[in-house]
Formats: C-alpha cells, sequence, structure tokens
C-alpha cells in the first residue's frame, strides 16, 4: 500500500501547502481511497501520479471547508472526464446535503453511479479484504478518525502433502485454502487448517482527523504500522492548539508512542510555518517518538 499526501496544510492553502487530501493505494486492487479533500484537491490530484479512474472511495473526517471544498470540483471534474467507475462518499451527518446542494445550485451531475454514506462511530464496512471503523475525535464540529485494517492473508495451500497423502485435485481445493473442513467422496474429512502455512498478518493504519487530545486515539493507533496524525501547533502553543480542537508535535507523538505505533507521519501543519521550520517541528515530534516522519505535499510513504 502507499499513502500520497495531497495537502499537508491547516485551515488555509500556503505558496507551500494545499490543504488537507490523503491518498492510500491499495497495491493488490491498485484502487485509491481519498481521506479528506480540500480544497484544490483535484490540482494536486493531477499533479501526482494517481489515476482519476481508480477512485474508488472517499472518506471525510468532517465538514470543516479545508477538509471538503474540493468535493465539488472533483465529481463534476471526473463527470465530465466521462469517468464510469462508481464512488461512494463516506462522512459526518451533512455530507449528503453539502454534496447534493453544490451540485444541484451549479447545474452540474454525475455522469457514475455516486453513493453517499452518512456515518456515525463505528463500523463503517468490512468487504472481506478490509475492515475501515470511524472513530469520534475531539474537534469543535463532528469529527472522525479511520482505521483502515486489511485482513490477514491466508497462507499457502500445501498441494504438495495434499497429494503425497491422495487426496484428488477438485473444487474442494478452494474450501481447503479457506481452512475448511471437506468430506472427500471416499468418506474422509480433511480439515484444510491443517495443511495451511503460516498466515501473513495484514497492515494496519490510522488517520486522523482534526483532534485534540483524546483517549480513543490510543485505541484508534493501537499497533498501527502508520499512524497519520494532525500537527498544527509546535509544542510551545499547546493551549492555543487545544482551544481549538488541535493538537502539537509533542501530543501527537505521545499519542504514537503510547499507541504502540510502529510509524508516525505527521501532517496538517499551520500556514505560520515554512520550510525552514520543518527541522524545529520534526525534532520536537522525535524527541517522544523517534520514528516520525513529516509529510509535504506529494510525498509518497510505502505502508
Amino acid at each position: 500500500m502507499q499513502l500520497t499526501f495531497l495537502g499537508t496544510g491547516a485551515g488555509a492553502p500556503s505558496l507551500q501547502r494545499n490543504v488537507t487530501a490523503i491518498a492510500l493505494t491499495l497495491s493488490k486492487r491498485g484502487d485509491t481511497w481519498l481521506f479528506d479533500c480540500g480544497e484544490a484537491t483535484q490540482h494536486q490530484y493531477m499533479r501526482s501520479a494517481l489515476k482519476p479512474s481508480k477512485l474508488e472511495k472517499i472518506f471525510i473526517t468532517h465538514l470543516h471547508g479545508d477538509h471538503i471544498f474540493g468535493l465539488p470540483g472533483l465529481l463534476t471534474s471526473r463527470s465530465m472526464a466521462g469517468l464510469k467507475e462508481p464512488l461512494t462518499i463516506y462522512g459526518p451527518s451533512g455530507i449528503r446535503q453539502f454534496i447534493e446542494t453544490a451540485l444541484n445550485l451549479s447545474g452540474s451531475y454525475t455522469s457514475f453511479p455516486l453513493e453517499i454514506v452518512e456515518i456515525a462511530a463505528g463500523l463503517v464496512f468490512d468487504d472481506g479484504d478490509f475492515r475501515v471503523t470511524a472513530w469520534p475525535m475531539n474537534h469543535i464540529v463532528e469529527c472522525y478518525g479511520y482505521r483502515i485494517e486489511q485482513h490477514d492473508t491466508p497462507g499457502f495451500l500445501d498441494a504438495p502433502r495434499l497429494k503425497a497423502e491422495g487426496v484428488p485435485r477438485g473444487p474442494w481445493y478452494q474450501q481447503l485454502k479457506q481452512g475448511e473442513r471437506v468430506r472427500l467422496e471416499d468418506g474422509r474429512e480433511i480439515n484444510g487448517a491443517e495443511y495451511l502455512g503460516p498466515s501473513t498478518k495484514g497492515k494496519v493504519v490510522a488517520i486522523f482527523g482534526d483532534t485534540g487530545p483524546t483517549e480513543v486515539a490510543l485505541q484508534l493507533a493501537a499497533d498501527a504500522d502508520v499512524m497519520v496524525h494532525e500537527t498544527t501547533l509546535e509544542a510551545a502553543l499547546a493551549e492555543k492548539a487545544n482551544s481549538r480542537g488541535h493538537s502539537t508535535t509533542i501530543q501527537t507523538a505521545e499519542v504514537a508512542k503510547q499507541a504502540g505505533a510502529k510509524r508516525l507521519i505527521a501532517t496538517h501543519f499551520s500556514s505560520r510555518y515554512l520550510s525552514q521550520d520543518r527541522e524545529r517541528l520534526l525534532a520536537e515530534c522525535q524527541s517522544i517518538f523517534a520514528a516520525t516522519e513529516l509529510a509535504h505535499d506529494f510525498a509518497v510513504f510505502e505502508i
């Protein structure tokens, strides 16, 4: 899997950063899931290696403009390109009204099937490959973080052993690959679980919405392979950050450390910070959690 950061700024775009949009590309399937869609996300999309036709789902954390104002443009441009692939948008209550109002008042439409799902905390969906859950954040409006869990991949079926034991090939091999029991024509019962190699543990990615400190964070990011968290302000501005439902460098790093995350990618930086401030912000994070990286627009991270 890959994470591509299309925007890493907080509140308003700057000359160095666009506002929030994060793309998760699922390697085997090739599909892309977008997390938030700030203003001009479609422009960032065009400047990246991402393909609009592969965009399958959009997950919105909350309805602040720097996280949703890019939706109408992205949807209508996708339609004007004649794309037919269906798209599902998940988000808090109100996301349907926002999208439908923007499209209706502008006389716009979609050329593809568009499904809008208004979510609550808990399971968002599970397609057998991935499970996505939403977790309530500590922000000034309804806001969620998303935990993306890849299901474990079953181990390889030991076909040579089955052959050696006189188990003929047949449609039951698919059942055995799933670890199920199969009764053969000669009456023997075969337990597929006994013929499977070790399973491969699925990856876990935690993508936070805007938030101040919250105990929920430790559950959302528990043992995550990658944790993506907002880092709006530096440690010295904790009171200001928290009063607006945001976190600092130190607070973000503390979550990663306490949750047992393997990596932290910090993003959503205030426009007050310029490129020369990156080293200082990174140092603050790494003083608590060494495995911290700072995102920047168009940065790509392998998972």
